[in-house]
């Protein structure tokens, strides 16, 4: 008999060689049914793989991301088989999982793949699908499969076995179709109940623009029709929602190529949001007992050597400049110099919790074929601060970050999210992570029981932590249901020792203080991208580049609509009038495309009572107030930073 553990904690016990399917069939047929794939010892299995020793076990449905994962990984394997089908000769490279659905990058020799064709494919999709063939799980020895490509004149399958050794290699078989795969799968292909091929692209083979051009079809599917229903109706809200598309048309941010790819200069409409966030974000961290730092941009290569970050990310520096025989590199990160700031003064057990913040600039390449508008950029201003505490101080610390970012979720609406407790691997120790195998044990298990304790909803992942220590990513969605990463919040147990931070005990002992890393708000770019497509462009009040335009019935009324003008920025509302000569009319519309909250019409009857015709976007006409009123509900909007 072996134990399985499962995730609550209860243990049974099975026959060597049961499967999760089998698992999922003692506790009930309706999880079974709903079972595609399973976690076993962290690792996504097939859910009819045998089990042959003591396990940790999951069961993984449509709902969990690795559920997800396995269900779209398959859908590419059907696809391959139709592709296959339909146009014999083709050669398979990968076909992995995406964020959404999947893609399959092939070689389809001199033939060309068009739209026709993509309906063409999806019509052979279903058909193979309502087959419900079994995905098949085979272990091949390397020289078979070496032979069983070699027949096939498949030199793409043949490259990725070089790196591969007896014991590690699978094929899976659905069907007519045999690929090599290290899976895992669904059950079979009957679970795919609805199917979308989303796109054609090329794609070099292995990202090498030295090697032939590949064809790649993206697809999706989904377990029923209504879900895909949904899922297209939302592709279709995000288009509008695009905040590349929003941030042009609202002139929040340009980029221009005699400045550098993935190098954002913010417009005056972007400056105003990323003032309101950094005046938020001080006023926050100030009542929080922070105190506010600068660092420069540059520093020598020692200081990276010391953090160990040149080791573990040179490939996301920028290169480095020499200069009287030294080494200097962008800063990519604020941390080492905030340890310096740190080490400045002693310090003792009094002044600790030592908490800076700086809203710094870190520059990081990534790579070109990386960069996705706001989300993914070279240069970044990041909401970044550091903690320095005693381990007695540690989970308050802790949970007060996490209260902070609870905080601003309410501010801005964000209903949806979940931390993802980033976990290190023990068989990477020395590689990419931090060598200290106790260490690690010990803080993510503190990290665990804030979470716990706090009662925040987590999902634990292995293999992604920090190199100096395990963290939580913060996974929010927008309210059409994107999922994005938004912060940080990382322990540190090792940064204290390699720049000799410490603070003097009761005892007159040294000690190294614990560091906790955190970005609540992230960096203004991916946060204003968020804000972008989860407000689509109609931020609150607070958060709006102009929050009110003064529109004028005629040229008449012009120097009334500047006075009203006038009082509102005295209060420090954001303001302006539209002087053109154009009918009211077109004046309201082009007011509301630009998504500004307030408009005050202002005509020969607003003149004599010195009042308003008060119209807010999305809402109309709210009817007549004084400028007193309005001034005083609009204030009051602003100051309490309402959604």
């Amino acid at each position: 008999m072996i134990n399985i553990t499962l995730p609550d904690g209860s243990v049974r016990q099975y026959e060597k060689g049961t499967t999760s399917l089998d698992i999922a069939k003692s506790i009930s047929e309706g999880l079974a049914r709903k079972v595609i794939a399973a976690s076993v010892d962290g690792q996504t299995w097939d859910i009819t793989r045998p089990i042959q020793k003591d396990a940790a076990v999951k069961l993984l449905t449509w709902t969990d991301k690795d559920g997800k994962n396995t269900f779209w990984h398959s859908s590419a394997h059907l696809m391959a088989e139709a592709v296959e089908s339909l146009f014999p000769g083709v050669k398979f490279w990968v076909g992995p999982p995406v964020e959404n659905g999947f893609y399959y990058d092939m070689d389809l020799g001199d033939r060309k793949i068009t739209e026709e064709d993509l309906a063409q494919l999806e019509k052979k999709m279903n058909e193979l699908a309502k087959k419900n063939n079994a995905y098949i799980r085979k272990e091949v020895p390397k020289a078979e499969a070496v032979k069983y490509f070699t027949d096939k004149g498949d030199e793409y399958k043949l490259d990725l076995l070089q790196n591969l050794n007896d014991g590690e290699i699978t094929f899976y078989t659905q069907g007519d179709f045999t690929d090599l795969c290290r899976g895992p799968h669904i059950p079979s292909t009957g679970l795919i109940k609805a199917i979308k091929l989303t796109n054609i692209a090329g794609a070099y083979w292995k990202g090498d623009e030295k090697n032939k051009m590949l064809t790649r079809i993206y697809g999706v599917t989904f377990p029923s029709q209504k879900e895909l229903d949904e899922y297209l109706q939302m592709l279709e809200e995000a288009k509008k929602r695009d905040h590349r598309k929003l941030g042009k048309e609202l002139s929040i941010y340009t980029m221009d190529d005699d400045v550098g790819q993935g190098l954002i200069m913010w417009m005056p409409n972007g400056t105003v949001i990323i003032e309101e966030l950094e005046k938020l974000a001080k006023e926050t961290e100030s009542e929080a007992g922070y105190k506010r730092v600068v660092t420069p941009h540059i520093a020598k290569e020692s200081m990276y050597l010391t953090s160990g970050h040149l080791p573990y990310y040179a490939d996301s520096m920028y290169p480095p400049m020499e200069l009287d025989g030294e080494k200097y590199y962008l800063k990519s990160m604020n941390c080492p110099h905030h340890h310096k700031i740190y080490a400045a003064e002693p310090k003792s057990y009094r002044d600790l919790p030592y908490r800076i913040a700086e809203y710094g600039t870190v520059y990081r390449y990534e790579q070109s074929g990386e960069l996705f508008g706001l989300m993914r950029v070279r240069c970044l201003h990041m909401n970044d601060a550091h903690i320095y505490c005693t381990k007695a101080q540690f989970a308050d610390e802790f949970r007060a970050v996490n209260d902070m970012y609870q905080k601003y979720f309410k501010i801005f609406g964000i209903d949806k999210y979940v931390m993802r407790l980033s976990l290190h691997s023990p068989d990477k120790l020395g590689k990419k992570y931090v060598n200290e195998p106790e260490l690690w044990k010990e803080t993510e298990e503190m990290v665990r029981q804030v979470l716990i304790e706090s009662k925040i909803p987590y999902v634990e992942v292995q293999d992604e932590a920090a190199f100096y220590g395990p963290k939580i990513d913060v996974q929010i969605f927008s309210v059409i249901g994107r999922e994005f990463t938004l912060a940080t919040n990382q322990v540190d147990f090792s940064q204290g020792r390699s720049f000799k931070l410490e603070y003097t005990t009761p005892d007159n002992q040294t000690e190294i203080p614990l560091i906790i890393h955190r970005a609540p708000l992230g960096t203004h770019e991916r946060f204003i991208g968020f804000l972008l497509e989860h407000y689509a462009g109609k931020f609150p009040l607070w958060l709006s580049p102009v929050q009110v335009k003064v529109l004028p019935i005629s040229d008449k009324f012009l120097d009334y609509a500047k006075s009203v003008a006038q009082k509102l920025k005295k209060a420090d509302i954001r303001a302006e009038v539209d002087d053109r000569q154009e009918k009211i009319g077109k004046k309201i519309r082009d007011t509301e495309l630009l998504k500004v909250p307030y408009m005050l019409v202002v005509g020969e009857k607003e003149m004599n009572e010195e009042s308003v015709s008060v119209r807010r976007q999305g809402k109309g006409d709210l009817g007549s107030k004084t400028v007193a009123e309005f001034l005083k509900e609009a204030v009051a909007e602003i100051e309490e930073r309402r959604e």
